[in-house]
C-alpha cells in the first residue's frame, strides 16, 4: 500500500481497513478497459499459473458464490458513469493471505487469454504486504 495507491471500501463484516488497493497504473488501465468491455471485476483465485494472478473480467462473467470472498470494490469510474469494480478471492486463497494487504498493479506481458488486460500487452500482478492490523 502506497499514499498514492487507491484503497478499496471495506466489504468484510466486522473490519473498518481496506484489504486490496490499486496502484494508479492499474487504476488507469482499468479505466480503459472499462471503456471498450463496460463494468469489470477481478477473481483472485490461488489456482497455479495463470490461477495465481488477479483476473479481470467484465462484470457479472465470472460467477460467484459460497466459495469466494468479496475483499472489496473499487470506484475506478474517474469521468465514467460510476460502477462499482468487486474484487473477490476464492475462499480457500483467502485463508491463506488474510493477514496481508494486497496491491493490484500492472507489469509490461502477457497474461491469461482469459483476462480483459491479455490483448493490450500487460497483465494484473499481486503485490502483497504483511498487514498492520488495527489496534
Amino acid at each position: 500500500m502506497t499514499a498514492d495507491s487507491i484503497d478499496a471500501a471495506v466489504t468484510l463484516p466486522g473490519e473498518d481497513f481496506s484489504r486490496v488497493a490499486l496502484t494508479p497504473a492499474a487504476a488507469e488501465l482499468l479505466r480503459l478497459l472499462w471503456v471498450r468491455h463496460g463494468p469489470l471485476m477481478f477473481h483472485q483465485s490461488g489456482g497455479c499459473c495463470d490461477g495465481s494472478s488477479p483476473m479481470c473480467y467484465p462484470a457479472g462473467d465470472f460467477l460467484t458464490g459460497d466459495s469466494d470472498v468479496l475483499l472489496g470494490i473499487f470506484d475506478v469510474s474517474e469521468g465514467l458513469e460510476p460502477q462499482p469494480l468487486e474484487f473477490w478471492m476464492s475462499r480457500e486463497q483467502f485463508n491463506y493471505w488474510n493477514h496481508t494487504h494486497l496491491t493490484v498493479d500492472v507489469v509490461p506481458g502477457r497474461g491469461s487469454g482469459f483476462s480483459v488486460e491479455a490483448p493490450e500487452g500487460k497483465r494484473f500482478l499481486m503485490r502483497s504486504a504483511l498487514m498492520d492490523w488495527p489496534a
